[in-house]
C-alpha cells in the first residue's frame, strides 16, 4: 500500500512539473512608439495571425521612453526583449558590459519610398536650424536615435547641446501639443502627429532624421545571449507570429482590421490611422523578413562616432545574429 500511493504522489509531483513546465513563457518587451512597434497590438491579432501566442509564449508590453531606459531595464533583468537603436547598442557592449544579440528588425525610418518624420517648430520664431540657438528642442529620451539625429544635425550647423541650446525628455504623444502651447521650440512628430501638425498654419518640418543619418534602423529588437541560447525555440515562435502580423498587417485584404486594433490600442479614432498606417504613406517601415540590415546599423554608428554623438565605436556584425530571423521567416514561408 506504501509502494502504490508513493507511485501516486511520484505521479502527481511528475503531473505538475509536466504541467508547470507547460505554461507560456512571459515575454517582457519594451516599446517607445506606436503604430511603429507591433508589440502591444499583438495580443489582440486573430489566432491564425499569432498561432504560438498563448502556447509557448505571451507578451507584456513594457512602454518606455526610448532605448536608453530600455537598457537600464535589461542590465537590471527587467525585460527580455529591448528595442535598441544604434546609438545604444554600443553602450550595452562597451559601456553596460552586456552580451547582448540583435535579433530582428522593427523599424526603419527614412526608408526610400515612405514618408519620413521630421522636427517641426512655429513659423514665426523659426526660420532656420541657425535660428535655434537659446531654444529648447524635445526628444523622446536622451541618447535615443532622435536625440542623436537631432545632436548631429545641430553640431554640423555649429551648434552644441547644453551650451547654444537646451534638449528635454517628452513623450512621442505629448510633443505636438507642447509645441503649440509655445512650452517648448522643436519637437518630433511621428505619424499621426505630423499630419495634425500639416493643418496648423502656425507650424512647419524644419529637419529630419534622415538628414543626420539617411535611413536609420530606429528599432532593433535585442536580448541578452545567454537568454537566447535558453529560450531560442520561443524566440522563433515569437518572431514568426512577429513576421506574420507584419505581413497580415501590409496586407490591402486584411490591412484595415490591423488598423482598427492599432487604433483600439492607441485610443485614437480609425479614420486617423486608416489613410496610412502600415502602408507607403507611414514613416515606419517593417522588414517583411524582420531581418535586421547590419550594413545600415554600422552606418548609423559611424555617422554618430565621426559627429561626436558616440564616443565608442562597435563593428556591428559581431552583435548581430541574422539566424533567427532567417529561420523565423523560413517557416513562415513554408506555411507553418
Amino acid at each position: 500500500m506504501r509502494r502504490l500511493v508513493g507511485l501516486m504522489v511520484a505521479a502527481a509531483v511528475a503531473g505538475a512539473a509536466g504541467f508547470a513546465s507547460a505554461e507560456p513563457l512571459k515575454l517582457r518587451i519594451q516599446y517607445p512608439s506606436l503604430p511603429g512597434h507591433l508589440t502591444p497590438m499583438m495580443p489582440l491579432a486573430p489566432a491564425g495571425v499569432l498561432r504560438h501566442y498563448g502556447k509557448s509564449y505571451v507578451i507584456e508590453a513594457v512602454y518606455m521612453l526610448g532605448s536608453t531606459p530600455a537598457l537600464q531595464a535589461m542590465a537590471a533583468n527587467e525585460l527580455e526583449i529591448a528595442s535598441f537603436t544604434p546609438s545604444v547598442l554600443p553602450l550595452a557592449v562597451k559601456e553596460a558590459k552586456l552580451d547582448v544579440r540583435v535579433f530582428a528588425q522593427v523599424i526603419t525610418t527614412d526608408y526610400p519610398g515612405y514618408s519620413g518624420a521630421k522636427f517641426w517648430v512655429r513659423k514665426d520664431e523659426i526660420a532656420k536650424i541657425e535660428d535655434l540657438k537659446g531654444k529648447v528642442i524635445a526628444v523622446n529620451a536622451h541618447g535615443s536615435q532622435i536625440d542623436a539625429a537631432q545632436k548631429l544635425v545641430m553640431r554640423r550647423h555649429g551648434l552644441k547641446d547644453g551650451t547654444d541650446y537646451q534638449t528635454i525628455e517628452l513623450r512621442l504623444p505629448a510633443m505636438l501639443a507642447a509645441l503649440q502651447a509655445k512650452r517648448v521650440n522643436a519637437v518630433y512628430l511621428i505619424r499621426p502627429f505630423d499630419l495634425m501638425a500639416g493643418k496648423d498654419p502656425n507650424l512647419k518640418p524644419l529637419f529630419g532624421m534622415g538628414d543626420a543619418f539617411g535611413p536609420s534602423e530606429t528599432g532593433i529588437y535585442a536580448a541578452k545571449t545567454d537568454w537566447i541560447a535558453k529560450n531560442r525555440a520561443v524566440l522563433l515562435d515569437f518572431l514568426e507570429d512577429n513576421i506574420r502580423m507584419r505581413r497580415w498587417a501590409a496586407d490591402p485584404k486584411t490591412r484595415m482590421d490591423a488598423v482598427k486594433i492599432t487604433a483600439q490600442v492607441m485610443k485614437q479614432p480609425v479614420e486617423n490611422l486608416a489613410t496610412w498606417a502600415f502602408t507607403t504613406q507611414d514613416t515606419s517601415y517593417r522588414e517583411p523578413s524582420a531581418r535586421p540590415d547590419v550594413a545600415r546599423i554600422q552606418k548609423n554608428i559611424d555617422d554618430m562616432v565621426e559627429a561626436g554623438v558616440l564616443t565608442v565605436a562597435l563593428p556591428a556584425k559581431d552583435y548581430v545574429d541574422l539566424t533567427i530571423a532567417e529561420e523565423a521567416a523560413k517557416r513562415v514561408d513554408r506555411g507553418m
